[in-house]
């Protein structure tokens, strides 16, 4: 007889779960929107026009003005020099920040540069003169630019571009955080309560039905109060409010599989419970606990979201898409509903993005499909 070799493709779960994604169109969509997202977060100071710190440039003479706006600006370097490196400079912002004033027109005598500052509706506006000498030598076309707020400025003069190019660091990374902190708890205890049973199964389940019957934004008020108001403190406050549904899920999961054959046959060797649990037990439940992740980094973003709503997230001038809606809301009323709305355009378009990964997961995943 003869024997023929033939090529086999990969038909791993692993395989075809992902080339089940990738036939989902609006999931595989979503991934990429997620991952610009994610690119925008670290590298947002190199993409936002304003790249001081926080980009929190103000200019009250402008506030509050619509997308598309434009306005002559006198920028001056500033007088302080500062040592940075550029890497810092890079993932937190300049230091030196330019001293920057919104001007209607120009004129240069011999020594000095006369301007006027920007002014609405027409009203006289201040005149202001500066010795040539503190150009430090730079033409001025160099310090007068033509500077366009794409997607406007708001009520304290501030890019809102930028704003929201660096507020996307702030709902991005609390996912990616949140997410850990509750993995890392939910996955731990859901597997010893669903692997030992008995005594440590009724105490577990008792924290766990504790925490599940208080509201999560009131418990994560709490946490956060008790730690402090902050950047990473609201991260921590989120994660440590989402580990029980993980935990169910990981319980239910160990208690079905611990009674396989694969199970009894690696405690018949002598294996310890902590080798048992870790690596042949959890790869292969972790589907449902995927499926979870991608929900709970939609759920994250909105907690911190009315955090921020509230005043209790991340503290001013740190920019962050909750707050825009809060510091705005009432414009909503004042004809200039696009300062909140666009911060909430952004938040509604990340988490589905996370609900849609979520969903295209949990069909990738379906070992019954």
């Amino acid at each position: 007889f003869k024997v023929q070799l033939l090529k086999t493709k990969n038909h791993s779960l692993t395989a075809l779960a992902l080339q089940k994604f990738k036939k989902n169109t609006t999931g595989v969509l979503s991934f990429w929107f997620v991952v610009i997202c994610g690119i925008i977060a670290v590298f947002a100071y190199l993409f936002a026009p304003d790249n001081s710190s926080n980009a929190n440039q103000m200019h009250l003479e402008i506030h509050s003005k619509k997308p598309g706006f434009e306005v002559l600006m006198l920028s001056f370097p500033s007088e302080e020099k500062t040592t940075q490196l550029a890497i810092h400079k890079l993932f937190f912002g300049s230091k030196s920040q330019q001293t920057e004033i919104p001007i209607l027109k120009y004129e240069i005598s011999e020594n000095e540069l006369t301007i006027q500052t920007y002014s609405e509706n027409n009203i006289e506006s201040l005149t202001k003169t500066f010795p040539l000498s503190k150009l430090q030598g730079k033409e001025i076309s160099e310090i007068i630019k033509l500077k366009t707020f794409y997607l406007g400025t708001d009520k304290y003069g501030r890019d809102l571009l930028s704003r929201m190019l660096i507020g996307t660091r702030i709902s991005f990374f609390i996912g990616f955080i949140a997410v850990f902190i509750s993995l890392i708890i939910g996955i731990s205890v859901g597997a010893m309560a669903g692997y030992f049973g008995g005594k440590v199964d009724a105490f577990i389940m008792w924290i766990i039905n504790i925490t599940w019957s208080i509201p999560t934004l009131l418990l994560v008020i709490a946490i956060t109060l008790a730690l402090g108001k902050g950047f990473w403190q609201v991260f921590i406050a989120v994660g440590l409010t989402m580990w029980v549904e993980v935990a169910r899920v990981v319980r239910g999961q160990v208690m079905s599989t611990k009674e396989m054959q694969y199970v009894e046959a690696a405690k018949a060797l002598g294996f310890s419970n902590f080798r048992i649990i870790f690596n042949h037990i959890l790869p292969n439940i972790m589907a449902p606990v995927i499926v979870i992740s991608a929900a709970n980094f939609a759920g994250a973003i909105l907690i911190e979201s009315g955090l921020s709503f509230l005043g209790i997230g991340a503290q001013p001038p740190t920019p962050s898409w909750g707050a825009m809606i809060k510091d705005h809301y009432s414009y909503i009323i004042l004809g200039k509903a696009y300062l909140a709305v666009i911060p909430g355009i952004a938040i509604m378009s990340l988490v589905m993005a996370f609900m849609l990964i979520g969903n295209a997961l949990r069909d990738a995943l379906d070992v019954k499909s």
